[in-house]
């Protein structure tokens, strides 16, 4: 039998993973939104796998297209919170109940993704997360790359806990520093920096983007798995790769 378009993408499968639980009419958005973007989050982790990968070949300008696609793909994402937007409070408190305790704060892609990136802190969901958290982050095997490429990064940030929070290091700044003084000698680190500030906006813009929506639509109230604004307003401030936001003050 010839492969034909549902087939080859398996959409009787996707499509039967809109389970409503009540009769709201808008409880059907809500839930493709958010597998959408668990959709999204399932192939930021496979870039960010390959990104990682080519860092360890040393092969940067592979490394640029890689993550350009990341925010991208984290650009599609926080556009989608405009859909869930047209979703009034109202409409949101006739379904909400059937939610029971389940959040988004639960999603161990979403935690992956924060832990391939660099964000060692916090809790840790599922499996997924916790193998990601043994291994060096996307931080720390750019700072490995920019080491054997000659830049002078401090011995502690090559040899680190992985599994520990980083922190900032003002010698990595320091090091860091040193491309955008001289970014013709440090091109290649040069334009990878730039491209890792890239998806650490994209992400931070993600991130307000989820206040905005989450604000509009149950204003301060605690949300359904405990958390709310408050603690998400907590996390806009983290960046994965800090030193090089940092260094901009330096320069």
């Amino acid at each position: 039998m010839a492969m034909t378009y549902g087939d080859y993408l398996a959409l009787p499968t996707l499509f039967d993973a809109q389970r409503p639980i009540s009769d709201h009419p808008d409880e059907p958005l809500f839930i493709a939104m958010h597998q959408t973007q668990e959709l999204w989050m399932k192939q930021a982790i496979h870039e960010l796998h390959q990104a990682i990968t080519l860092l360890r070949a040393d092969r940067l300008p592979e490394v640029y297209k890689v993550l350009a696609r990341v925010s991208r793909i984290q650009a599609v994402m926080t556009l989608s919170w405009d859909v869930l937007t047209t979703m009034t409070p109202s409409d949101y408190t006739r379904f909400r109940g059937v939610l029971g305790s389940s959040s988004g704060f639960q999603s161990d892609q979403f935690r992956t993704v924060e832990v391939m990136m660099g964000f060692r802190d916090g809790p840790r969901h599922g499996p997924q997360t916790h193998d990601a958290a043994t291994r060096p982050s996307l931080w720390d095997e750019a700072n490995l790359a920019a080491a054997r490429a000659g830049l002078a990064i401090p011995e502690g940030a090559l040899t680190r806990d992985w599994s520990a929070p980083y922190t900032h290091d003002p010698d990595v700044e320091a090091a860091w520093g040193e491309v955008y003084r001289d970014e013709q000698r440090w091109w290649p680190l040069y334009q990878l920096a730039e491209k890792l500030v890239d998806l650490d906006e994209a992400f931070a813009t993600w991130r307000h983007k989820h206040v905005i929506t989450v604000s509009r639509i149950i204003g301060h109230k605690r949300g359904t798995g405990g958390t709310g604004v408050h603690y998400l307003e907590s996390t806009l401030p983290k960046r994965a790769f800090p030193e090089l936001w940092s260094l901009r003050t330096t320069l």
